[in-house]
């Protein structure tokens, strides 16, 4: 089987109470494209991930926001989760950097309560993009144009509502990764 995204890049922001599944499956995915994928968070050490409201496994963070440069990658993948969101959006370094891959025009990848830190960084205004059913209506607030659909994409922009879109997910960010910057992107940061 060819690996039509080797030589591609992806960081995974996520940091403790991230949903489990929102990160492996997509991560299984990238590799088994040929891509490479780092653990990018707010702290050395691990991450705990979580399968719905239960503890999950531990996770090795790879680079922590402090030394990790969007330059470094191709796309970022940001997974849901009941607190890996809520910790994110209010961390100023973590919202820089999913801002990089806006400005940079490069692929971003978020399932389910992951858009939240979209919304705080200023970046889903006039934006085509789902999210959990919860955050749906957060998602309109900030002028995002919400579609109840298994995975939306929008100029290099793949988002998704939940665990259950997982298999349309993985496809569809293996397929942005491949196609690489989107011209549109950066249209969604705000000035």
């Amino acid at each position: 089987m060819s690996k039509k995204a080797e030589g591609k890049t992806v960081a995974i922001l996520a940091t403790d109470g991230f949903e489990q599944v929102e990160l492996t499956s997509p991560k299984e995915a990238l590799e088994n494209a040929g891509a490479t994928t780092k653990i990018v968070s707010i702290n050395a050490g691990t991450i705990q991930g979580h399968n719905h409201r239960d503890h999950g496994d531990d996770f090795k963070v790879d680079l922590t926001l402090d030394n990790a440069n969007p330059e470094d990658f191709d796309a970022i993948l940001i997974p849901g989760g009941l607190f890996n969101p809520d910790a994110l959006r209010t961390n100023d370094k973590a919202k820089e950097f999913a801002t990089a891959f806006f400005e940079q025009k490069k692929p971003v990848f978020s399932i389910c309560h992951g858009p939240q830190v979209l919304i705080s960084a200023n970046l889903v205004n006039g934006r085509k993009l789902t999210g959990y059913s919860a955050i749906q209506q957060d998602l309109k607030n900030a002028g995002g144009i919400v579609s109840d659909e298994s995975v939306v994409v929008d100029k290099g922009l793949v988002t998704s509502r939940n665990p259950d879109d997982l298999d349309d997910f993985n496809a569809k960010i293996v397929e942005e990764l491949c196609e690489g910057k989107h011209d549109g992107q950066r249209k969604s940061v705000a000035a």
